[in-house]
């Protein structure tokens, strides 16, 4: 699969001339691999392949690298014209043979195979079978090449300091041969055993000790340019252009840079990737789709298939360069491999040392789907303007771990031992436990209990279910640990002067909420649930579980906690401003601008896009309401209290089956009929606020007239006679835009649905709210006739493109030509 030439069919030139002058000067061979062994197979004398010199090995066993074995040398007396030298002869083993070469270096090493079949003096190579084992183990079993020229590369970690490679022929009459060897040190950190990224169906997690698997090379692409021949790469490696594996052309554009990429300390260097993958990528075609459009680009590769009801490991290694932005930060997108979220919000500016057009890759280690490919997306993120949504991709590479399904059965193997081991002991140590209890008791009389404190017992005394959530997170935390996030209970009490109620500045059912300083003048605020109620213990156990782990700029962050004294305290980031609801009514606060509404309501979507799609299941607030809205003192919305919050329904699960819970006037009419939780419930809510945000009043007001007093009824009926310009708030009626309004209504009565299946997705929402805030800034609409509250194209991150980028796993699948001819016409999106 990997370098088949020389019947690979040349790419279409399509990259600037200038790139493709400066792909045929050879690029500077700055490495010097410490071990370089070049074999010339089959013969005495040497042979030069991209000015690289490979020494004949001999015909007498013993040898310099020849070892012991059966094995004949063979010449092609009819090779075609122009045909490499190196190919001309081979190796030819009837019995196991091998080759043995003396490191001079351990660690990381590329081996390489030259397979091209011939026939000569009796043996038609075409019908050799055999198995190449290296360091004993099978890398290549019982391999066959029919046609054309193939070279098998591996990637692997030599702990000897001789390395034997084993050739192996399958059956009786069998035999193996091959044209060329190469074996050669890899550069310094080529292969980290930190940072890669495991992506699968339960989210994102860190891969270990990737230098301890095989790797064998089966993609390597140059994204967006041309094919790269080893005369260009200071690995001798080639890259081929990615045409043949875009799953719609139309959705990528060729981009390329004239500048050599600016290699930083703790990026990727040219021997990663030689200049001319970091000068050339694929970009989303914004020529033919309208500029507000959200749609990925999509490469799918065919790799070994999933076996035994699991799939092979694979290791993809993307390459990103920013050669299209004008400035750092500009570009922000997300990674789909196999339709999960891989890398969200990526920003190669904050991954680089702040230099525009500096290379990076990033590695992930992800399993083939049934059908054996692996799809490869990028599209625009949620941080994106609508002006500038983009994304983009330099290169690719896909790597099979080799043997890698072997190890995890001894990895399980030594598990299952030492679970029986602990089990076992742990009986045994049980038994002597209760044996000394048994005879403490007899000789002790009983003492009678004291009278336990009024308050909240804490939470290491509990061992009940209540809290089982909650403990198996503690005990198992997160990439900084929960123990990281404890706040001593002497801090918040300093920090809030003993509790001074002058200082409380919010209340709820929880408890009361203070304004403090810690430590290092940090402003917080802090949570303080009520003593002698334990009402409020699922919701700091959820708070705490959920807050620990995400972080997001429109989502309040977690600062801390403490279960000190029978308190139960959460300490939260201080957010400036207070809630939404202070600056639309009833505080004397200055009124806020309809641009300023837009964003607070945009921000606030985002946060709550991120908590429906950031993780595998998704994470349903279920109290969206516009007290739970904060603003910071950029007026930045961020959500907050999640303490009635639940993780989402599984993949093949439509909804939560949970008791109603939420805040009169925002709740889901259909959550309360059927007790049946999605993230659509969070949708309604999230509508009611954008009218409350529009109208500036509360959601229920039990002193006005009896049609107005819920205020999501009350706002349909107007926005259902298009007479929705009658109820906004005084303060703003001037300042908006016929259009804008518009758009901002229909998409406040969508999200207010009776049915959840008819509200859109928070990523729709967000969407939407991006463009009612275009049309406000720009006035200018679109040629589009489509309602864009109606018209919602639906997908997976799998699909070829995705109008939304967004994970959807619920929406129905559409065809890619579907899809694409509704970016590319103005009736769709």
């Amino acid at each position: 699969m990997l370098q088949n030439f020389p019947s690979m069919a040349p790419p279409q030139m399509l990259v600037l001339p200038l790139i493709l002058l400066v792909s045929l000067i050879p690029s500077s061979f700055s490495f010097t691999p410490v071990d370089n062994y070049l074999l010339n197979c089959g013969s005495h004398a040497n042979a030069s392949l991209f000015n690289r010199i490979f020494t004949g090995d001999s015909t007498k066993p013993g040898s310099d690298y020849l070892a012991a074995g059966k094995s004949i040398t063979l010449a092609n007396q009819n090779s075609p014209p122009n045909s490499p030298t190196l190919y001309q002869t081979a190796r030819v083993f009837t019995s196991t043979g091998s080759y043995r070469f003396h490191m001079k270096s351990n660690g990381i090493h590329l081996v390489r195979f030259h397979f091209s079949p011939f026939s000569a003096q009796g043996f038609d190579l075409k019908s050799a079978k055999f198995s190449v084992l290296v360091g004993g183990n099978t890398l290549v079993k019982e391999f066959q090449l029919r046609n054309g020229t193939l070279i098998k590369e591996y990637i692997l970690k030599i702990e000897s300091n001789l390395l034997e490679i084993e050739f192996e022929p399958v059956g009786d009459s069998g035999f193996g041969f091959v044209n060329a060897l190469e074996v050669f040190t890899a550069p310094v950190d080529f292969i980290l055993d930190y940072g890669a990224r495991l992506v699968d169906s339960s989210g994102v997690e860190e891969y270990r000790n990737l230098s301890s698997q095989v790797l064998e090379t089966v993609y390597r692409i140059n994204v967006g340019g041309s094919k790269i021949t080893p005369f260009n790469d200071t690995l001798w490696r080639t890259w081929i252009p990615d045409d043949d594996y875009l799953v719609f052309k139309e959705a990528a554009k060729r981009v390329a840079s004239t500048h050599t990429p600016n290699y930083q300390k703790g990026g990727a260097t040219p021997e990663i990737a030689p200049d001319n993958v970091y000068m050339t990528a694929q970009e989303m075609n914004r020529d033919t789709s309208s500029l507000a459009s959200r749609f990925n680009i999509t490469w799918k590769f065919q790799v070994a298939p999933a076996v035994g009801g699991g799939g092979v490991r694979h290791l993809v290694r993307l390459h990103f360069c920013d050669i299209v932005s004008s400035a750092l930060n500009l570009l922000y997108f997300d990674v789909y491999i196999n339709g999960y979220s891989a890398y969200k919000d990526l920003d190669l500016s904050s991954l680089t040392v702040h230099v525009l057009a500096s290379p990076i890759y990033v590695d992930f280690v992800v399993d083939s789907d049934d059908s054996g490919s692996i799809e490869i997306s990028v599209g625009p993120s949620d941080l994106s303007s609508v002006m500038r949504m983009n994304a983009l991709l330099n290169g690719a590479e896909i790597m099979k771990m080799v043997n890698v399904m072997d190890s995890h059965v001894v990895h399980k193997r030594k598990i299952l031992w030492i679970l029986v081991g602990s089990i076992v002991g742990g009986v045994v140590l049980l038994s002597v436990v209760v044996g000394l209890l048994a005879f403490m008791c007899r000789k002790r009389k009983p003492k009678q209990k004291t009278a336990e404190s009024v308050g909240w017992t804490p939470l290491r005394m509990f061992g009940g279910s209540s809290l089982s959530r909650l403990s198996e997170a503690l005990a198992s935390p997160g990439s900084h640990g929960y123990l990281g996030l404890k706040v001593p209970f002497a801090d918040i009490q300093a920090a809030t002067n003993n509790f001074d109620r002058n200082l409380i500045i919010g209340s709820g059912g929880f408890g009361m909420v203070y304004k403090a300083t810690l430590k290092e003048n940090v402003k917080v605020a802090v949570k303080r649930g009520m003593p002698g109620s334990r009402q409020g213990l699922p919701e700091f156990q959820t708070e705490i579980a959920i807050l620990s782990k995400i972080r997001h700029r429109h989502l309040v962050s977690l600062v801390g906690f403490c279960e000190e004294n029978s308190e139960m305290i959460l300490v939260y980031e201080y957010v400036e401003k207070g809630p939404l609801k202070k600056h639309l009514y009833g505080s004397g606060l200055p009124p806020l601008s309809w641009k300023q509404r837009l964003e607070i309501c945009i921000g606030a979507a985002r946060g709550l896009h991120y908590l429906h799609t950031g993780f595998a299941q998704g994470i349903i607030h279920r109290d969206i309401k516009s007290t739970n809205i904060l603003l910071d003192e950029s007026y930045v919305a961020k959500v907050a209290d999640f303490g009635l919050s639940r993780s989402g329904p599984c993949l093949d699960e439509t909804h939560v089956s949970t008791g109603v819970k939420g805040s009169f006037g925002y709740l889901d009419p259909e959550y309360f009929r059927r007790q049946q939780l999605t993230d659509k419930s969070d949708v309604y809510s999230f509508g009611v606020v954008l009218f409350e945000v529009l109208c500036a009043r509360p959601a229920v007001d039990p002193q006005l007239t009896r049609e107005q007093v819920n205020l999501a009824e009350w706002a349909l009926e107007w926005q259902k006679k298009g007479m929705l310009e009658h109820i906004v708030d005084p303060h703003i009626v001037g300042q908006i835009k016929r259009e804008s309004l518009k758009k901002f209504g229909e998409t406040a009565e969508k999200c207010l649905a009776d049915y959840g299946v008819d509200r859109p997705t928070m990523g729709d929402v967000l969407w939407n709210l991006e463009y009612v805030l275009q049309i406000q800034e720009s006035g200018q609409l679109r040629e589009a006739t489509a309602d864009l509250t109606t018209t919602v194209v639906t997908g997976t991150p799998s699909d070829s493109i995705r109008t939304q980028g967004y994970h959807d796993n619920c929406n129905s699948d559409i065809s890619t030509s579907e899809v694409f001819s509704q970016l590319i016409n103005n009736e769709g999106r």
